[in-house]
């Protein structure tokens, strides 16, 4: 309530807090102590039989009342609440969220730093750490990757297998996971043609399946459009983030229709970067259960 915008709202939220705790007063004085009119006038009756009656609102309500009007008087010139006002107390949420920051930092910050600072296989050994990493996993990656890390939707890699995009490295990882990556398959299907696409496209599968290619038609086209990111032997090049052709592990699909519409067509795959939200603890414990 303190970091109001003008004074100007300031100001109405004291009036309105102001006039209805007087309004309120002044209702419940008139219900217990105003005139009450006269008594002996006759009751209305409704419904034939129901008639209106002159008791009083019981005693016990009028100080029930009283007690909750003074304190929230008390309690408005200890904490916030009219206007800018920031009490006696000087209570905001960002201090309370400071403090308990501060809490956390002294208790926890020499056991996070050792942790940052410990090797993987130390942090791979410790079952704790690793139920932790787990949860951070589940959280932030789960969406994606899938609850158990396999990938899904023919989008998002498997992270439990050796086949890594931009290297299977700890630094490697981290800067992935801090910065993220943006892959880039630019469309060939221009520049290709149709029947260019299919060529293109058997020679790749022949790759995969570490069959003969000198004599396929597609090789000629491969090597001038795709070996400088790709290899000529179709290894890939993790500094590229250009995959592994040789194998038979897929992202978006490796049959022939997959494999044309990559081509053709291209693919981009982002992976966003968590280093704003993970914590270099955080992103170290991840690391490690990622390569575990």
């Amino acid at each position: 309530m303190a970091d109001m915008p003008t004074d100007f709202w300031s100001g109405w939220i004291i009036v309105l807090t102001v006039v209805s705790l007087a309004g309120l007063g002044w209702l419940i004085y008139g219900v217990y102590f105003g005139a009450n009119g006269d008594d002996s006038a006759e009751s209305t009756v409704w419904d034939e039989n129901l008639r209106e009656g002159h008791a009083p609102a019981p005693m016990w309500w009028f100080w029930l009342i009283l007690g909750l009007m003074v304190l929230s008087v008390v309690y408005l010139m200890l904490y916030p609440g009219l206007g800018s006002y920031a009490g006696a107390l000087q209570w905001t949420q960002g201090g309370r969220l400071d403090d308990s920051l501060a809490l956390y930092r002294n208790e926890f910050d020499a056991r996070r730093a050792l942790l940052t600072e410990s090797s993987i296989a130390t942090l791979q050994v410790d079952a704790g750490v690793m139920a932790s990493a787990a949860r951070i996993y589940e959280r932030n990656c789960g969406a994606c990757h899938g609850p158990d890390a396999q990938g899904q939707a023919a989008m998002f890699p498997n992270l439990t297998d050796d086949d890594w995009q931009w290297d299977a490295s700890e630094a490697s990882i981290e800067q992935t996971l801090r910065n993220g990556r943006q892959a880039v398959m630019p469309a060939l299907g221009s520049v290709l043609g149709e029947e260019g696409v299919a060529e293109v496209t058997a020679y790749v599968q022949a790759l995969s399946r570490q069959q003969p290619t000198a004599d396929l038609p597609g090789q000629p086209r491969y090597t001038m459009f795709c070996s400088a990111c790709h290899g000529a032997d179709g290894q890939g090049n993790s500094l590229l983030g250009a995959p592994n052709l040789a194998d038979d592990i897929w992202l978006y699909g490796g049959s022939e229709a997959a494999l044309a519409e990559s081509i053709g067509n291209g693919r981009m795959g982002i992976m966003p970067a968590f280093g704003e939200r993970l914590d270099a603890t955080q992103v170290r414990m991840l690391t490690a259960w990622l390569l575990r």
